[in-house]
């Protein structure tokens, strides 16, 4: 039988799944969907995804969060392979995963523009640095190693 291998799947975990994990997600599917599935997911959900993540996310990369996500809950995951928490400064519940890294974000909620397109553009860079580690065929990266 042949079988294709699977991407592996990343979680981008962030409490009410509304701004920063939806970002991350979002730029994931956008910017490494052959490298890796992105997934994001809360332990407590908003009823909505940001205006302001919605707005700048489309402006800066053409992006509609509002017709390909929503707010979703930690039950709703599939099995993890990687678990990236945003920076809550609060403990997350325990996800099974291969790998659980912590990116230590500023929530942007309610700052300028320019402060919320600073987080964008990290988390951009923090995407692009994951897909290249996890691109990475050989080398012993602790990323690689993991699945």
């Amino acid at each position: 039988m042949n079988k294709e291998k699977q991407l592996p799947k990343v979680a981008f975990i962030c409490v009410h799944n509304s701004c920063r994990s939806q970002i991350a997600e979002a730029l994931g599917r956008h910017l490494a969907a052959d490298v890796f599935e992105s997934y994001s997911a809360g332990t407590e959900v908003k009823g909505r995804i940001n205006p302001d993540a919605l707005r700048l996310m489309k402006e800066l990369y053409g992006i509609d969060m509002a017709k390909t996500q929503r707010p979703k809950l930690l039950e709703e995951l599939p099995s993890i392979d990687a678990v990236v928490t945003m920076g809550c400064n609060v403990e997350c519940p325990y996800l099974p995963s291969k790998l659980r890294m912590d990116w230590g974000l500023p929530d942007p909620t309610g700052l300028s523009d320019a402060e919320y397109m600073a987080v964008i553009r990290t988390i951009e860079e923090k995407i692009l640095e994951l897909k290249k580690e996890l691109s990475l065929k050989k080398g012993g990266s602790r990323l690689t190693a993991a699945f």
